[in-house]
């Protein structure tokens, strides 16, 4: 039986924000959504009651549950909402891009961290973005075959099949070789999104045979069908790893980067490969977190906020002071993420010093209570980042698998190019890296040499996938949102410690602050007026009105009602969360 959890229009209203900064929020047992029919509750619940999953698009998640009605776990659910993401959200990721997969085991209760972002093809040295004066190439760092990494989302179905799933690949590739072929309906978004990066797209004879197909742009409403797509997953779905990067879609990809001016060798292509690495984990009042280590920067920032907010009683403290010391606590973070980190394989970075409690300690203990630390007296540089237009999905299993994924293609429609004949879009996320010290990437900020490109390695990222556990529920989480991701996956660890339901985790009203530039962004409602005045006398720098950010998905299995439910962000119309019942 299956019952959808559907969105709310719109921000939530500013009294949520007491609940987001833990103002004496009660305890909140989740009922139910509208027409759905919980199941029996149980005390600590051995399995959930079925399969939850959240995703920024209802095909994706209906995808994910067509699978699992035919006997799939979490982990083949989660490579068809992957790839139907890829189909169906082009603007935010896709099989020419990239992404992290954090997975639990419940067999045998292993967490592992997939890392498939891209990588640096040998030819992008940081003297081939600079023009004739030794300026960065701003044109080439960000669109078309120069822009782009070695995709390394095919090659992370194809493991995820192998290694973790029960069906066969072909199987749970399906939905999106059948949603690519037959199309499906543009939405706004994707509409607008094609506007702002029109002129970078239709440099390309393989975007143009796509996107232009009927010799217009697309227009919300229409369907937009994608042939060579489904040719290139149904090669995938047949052939695994070679299926992309060998064969008839390798040769094309190495076609069209060549013939656009590029340099990707073959050997490059066909010799990616995931890397599994060991997750962080932290803990925080009573719960346990496992989280995204490097090349994310994600779980160490988030690591070190919470170990620092963890020596304050923020329910005790005023609107203004609660704001204070997590815009305090952030902008440490993010300074230490500048600094030190980038790809292990090829960085060392002092990880156990960066997550120990002794360190947020000492870094807690520089926080003035009642006064801003300007970023200039904490120096270094900031470094780049993840844009917006990323995708995350949630799933939890019957099981008790558990998926947090976030993949992306990087700034809109990626490098704006796609290979001819064979539907991939590639992604631009070279501009991830420091390719010019000093000089700011496409967001504006810096970068420093623990980040620069070399042969095969990978860039740095903000993806934040987690997963929170206390004795009597299991959360798996994250977000898109470049930057933010990070401080929007910390506030919905804070909102769920403050007893909120999955769709007011999803829903609530957001705050920031990235260290570099100094200032801390609220959505509009999300701080009153004497909140912002009481923050300028403290000397922070305050953009109280800026519009929305970010696309957090969720789910939750509360073990003790013995109930699953999810949320789905309302800032993106077109998610759904939604619940499988076992029969």
């Amino acid at each position: 039986m299956r019952k959808a959890l559907r969105p709310r229009a719109g921000l939530m209203s500013p009294w949520l924000l007491a609940a987001l900064l833990l103002i004496a929020a009660p305890a909140y047992c989740e009922a139910p959504a509208k027409g759905m029919k919980p199941a029996a509750a149980k005390t600590a619940a051995a399995h959930p009651p079925g399969t939850a999953i959240a995703s920024a698009h209802s095909l994706s998640t209906q995808a994910g549950l067509e699978i699992v009605r035919q006997g799939g776990n979490a982990f083949d659910a989660a490579i068809a909402v992957s790839a139907a993401l890829s189909v169906v959200e082009p603007i935010s990721s896709g099989i020419g891009g990239g992404g992290f997969f954090l997975l639990h085991d419940a067999k045998t209760g292993r967490d592992v961290f997939l890392d498939a972002r891209e990588t640096a093809p040998a030819a992008a040295t940081p003297a081939a973005y600079l023009d004739d004066k030794g300026e960065l190439n701003r044109d080439r760092a960000t669109n078309g075959p120069w822009s782009a990494g070695i995709p390394g989302l095919p090659a992370a179905l194809a493991h995820l099949a192998q290694k973790y799933g029960k069906l066969p690949l072909k199987t749970s590739l399906a939905p999106a070789i059948r949603i690519a072929r037959e199309g499906f309906q543009v939405y706004p978004r994707l509409e607008k999104g094609y506007g702002s990066r029109r002129e970078v797209m239709e440099r390309y004879r393989g975007t143009r045979e796509v996107f232009l197909a009927d010799g217009n742009p697309p227009k919300a409403g229409e369907i937009l069908k994608q042939p060579d797509l489904a040719r290139t997953l149904e090669l995938l779905a047949a052939k695994g790893f070679d299926g992309f990067y060998r064969g008839d879609v390798g040769a094309k990809l190495l076609a069209a980067v060549k013939e656009e001016g590029g340099q990707w060798t073959p050997e490059e292509l066909s010799g990616y490969k995931v890397v599994e690495r060991e997750p962080l984990r932290l803990k925080y009042r009573g719960w346990d977190i496992v989280t995204a280590p490097p090349p994310s920067s994600g779980g160490v920032a988030f690591a070190e906020i919470l170990q620092m907010l963890e020596g304050w009683d923020l329910a005790k403290l005023d609107p203004a002071h609660r704001t204070h010391i997590l815009a305090e606590a952030m902008r440490r973070a993010y300074r230490d993420r500048t600094i030190y980190l980038g790809d292990p394989d090829f960085v060392k970075i002092p990880l156990r010093r960066l997550t120990s409690a002794d360190y947020a300690a000492g870094l807690r203990a520089t926080i003035h209570p009642d006064k801003a630390t300007p970023s200039d007296l904490l120096p270094g540089q900031p470094a780049p980042l993840e844009d917006d237009e990323t995708t995350h999905f949630s799933i939890i299993d019957a099981q008790g698998n558990r998926v947090s994924a976030t993949q992306t293609v990087n700034l809109l429609y990626g490098s704006g190019m796609v290979a001819p004949g064979t539907g991939v879009l590639l992604n631009n996320e070279m501009d991830d890296f420091a390719l010019r010290p000093g000089t700011p990437n496409a967001f504006g900020v810096m970068g420093f040499a623990a980040n620069a490109p070399e042969p095969g390695k990978r860039m740095l990222s903000s993806m934040t996938p987690s997963f929170m556990e206390s004795k009597d529920k299991v959360i798996a989480l994250g977000a898109p949102g470049g930057s933010r991701i990070i401080t929007q996956v910390l506030l919905a660890v804070l909102a769920y410690d403050a007893g909120l339901a999955p769709q007011q985790v999803a829903a609530q009203p957001r705050i920031h602050h990235q260290w570099m530039p100094d200032v801390i962004s609220a959505e509009a409602g999300a701080l009153d007026a004497d909140t912002v005045a009481k923050l300028q006398a403290m000397g922070h720098k305050v953009n109280a009105g800026e519009s929305t950010w970010g696309n957090l998905q969720t789910v939750m299995w509360d073990k003790a009602a013995g109930t699953l439910s999810g949320g789905t962000d309302p800032r993106n119309p077109v998610g759904q969360a939604d619940v499988l019942l076992t029969p």
